[in-house]
């Protein structure tokens, strides 16, 4: 006897519990688990539109293409440059130093990741004896204009 009584608490502990879970209203077991059915379905429903709005923007990511993000910053001596892509870029690197390299900028320290996605952070400072100062917009311009040449050659050097 205690037994089928404990059984019977624990089912409607359960059914209290799928109820409250499932924002049922309802009062017997069959219209609780009718509501926890369609609340399920509902879930299905919008997860299968949370996948369909992943792929979607990962195929406009993807198609779009997007170039690289170059950020410059004067320091006290020199100049912070970061250029991040989420993609991997093969040559964009040599692209990015021959450009240095034409502005006349010494690159003083840097570090690079380029297996996943790309990420350049150097201190760069001006040449000494250069005719001409350069500035945080010069150098962006430049590193700019390097990528979309890097880019419209097919991405390679």
């Amino acid at each position: 006897m205690v037994s089928r009584e404990h059984k019977r608490a624990a089912l409607h502990e359960k059914l209290q519990l799928l109820r409250s879970v499932t924002n049922s209203h309802a009062l017997n077991k069959t219209s609780i688990i009718v509501d926890a059915s369609k609340y399920i379905q509902e879930l299905k429903q919008k997860v299968e539109r949370l996948n369909q709005d992943i792929a979607t923007a990962q195929n406009s990511a993807h198609h779009h293409n997007p170039l690289p993000v170059v950020k410059v910053e004067t320091l006290e001596r020199g100049f912070q440059i970061n250029v991040f892509s989420e993609k991997s870029c093969p040559g964009l690197l040599v692209t990015i130093l021959e450009a240095f390299e034409e502005l006349g900028l010494n690159v003083l320290e840097a570090t690079v990741s380029c297996a996943e996605s790309f990420r350049l952070e150097a201190v760069g400072g001006e040449n000494e004896g250069e005719g001409e100062s350069i500035d945080a917009q010069v150098i962006k311009q430049a590193v700019s204009q390097a990528i979309k040449d890097w880019s419209e050659s097919g991405g390679k050097d």
